[in-house]
């Protein structure tokens, strides 16, 4: 993670996976922000003991309330952080949160289809909307000349089973409308990057890799990368993306994948 210097960070779906995984490198870091922001759709509920054995021992940590999908609880917790950070600002916003739906194009509904979207796709976009303010404080705030990850950003967690070139995995599995949401968030970035550039926010979209958690486990394929090592190489490709990058779609590693 050098190269990132950060005084404040949200991550959504913190709790589990990936999410959970950049939390704890924050955290870890030699050189952690001043907030480190959590959110999960119920901070009381299972699968919570980690993140909040983590909070015990980090008073930086922030356990938010936050489900991407409610519209009402996306501004609660906007609220919450911005009495947080008393006018600094929000440096980097990862929408990590997100599901999948088993489907293949014989199975697919609409039920299914609306969720999945309505996760991936309308959640970043109410969740960047909420916290808009935030981040261009931080960006007004900053002295720093350009566009990066340590100003102000918005990285949307995305996937190249998203790409339309590449249809990453189709052999292993369909996923329908997962590949669907990833494409259309593809381009929520690429929109926020036209729209929020000029606010001196950068807005990038970044596939994690093929990462074993449980939302692969529910597919069951044997994914050969691990959590920390995926988190680990996008936190050190975040560190080096300026304003060239800007509306880019790059992979754990820094490489550009096609849209």
């Amino acid at each position: 993670m050098a190269g990132l210097n950060l005084r404040s960070v949200l991550v959504t779906g913190a709790n589990q996976g990936i999410g959970l995984g950049f939390v704890k490198q924050f955290l870890e870091n030699s050189n952690p922000p001043e907030w480190v922001f959590a959110t999960c759709q119920d901070p009381a509920g299972e699968r919570m003991q980690e993140l909040q054995n983590l909070a015990a021992k980090h008073q930086n940590l922030v356990i938010v309330a936050l489900d991407v999908t409610d519209p009402a609880s996306i501004k609660a917790a906007a609220a919450r952080g911005e009495t947080h950070l008393k006018g600094s600002g929000l440096n980097l916003l990862i929408n990590n949160a997100g599901m999948a739906k088993l489907s293949t194009l014989e199975s697919e509904t609409p039920e299914d289809t609306a969720l999945v979207y309505a996760t991936n796709v309308t959640g970043p976009l109410l969740v960047s909307q909420a916290f808009l303010p935030l981040l261009k404080q931080a960006a007004q705030g900053s002295p720093q000349r350009g566009l990066s990850c340590s100003k102000a950003a918005i990285v949307n967690i995305s996937s190249e089973g998203g790409s339309i070139q590449n249809v990453g995995g189709w052999h292993v599995v369909q996923i329908i409308s997962y590949r669907c949401s990833k494409a259309a968030l593809n381009m929520l970035t690429k929109c926020q990057a036209l729209g929020y550039g000029g606010d001196g926010i950068l807005s990038v979209a970044v596939h994690p890799g093929w990462v074993k958690t449980d939302m692969e486990n529910s597919i069951s394929v044997q994914a050969p990368l691990t959590v920390e090592a995926s988190v680990r190489g996008m936190l050190n490709v975040l560190a080096t993306l300026s304003e060239k990058e800007n509306g880019a779609f790059v992979n754990w590693e820094g490489k550009v994948l096609p849209w």
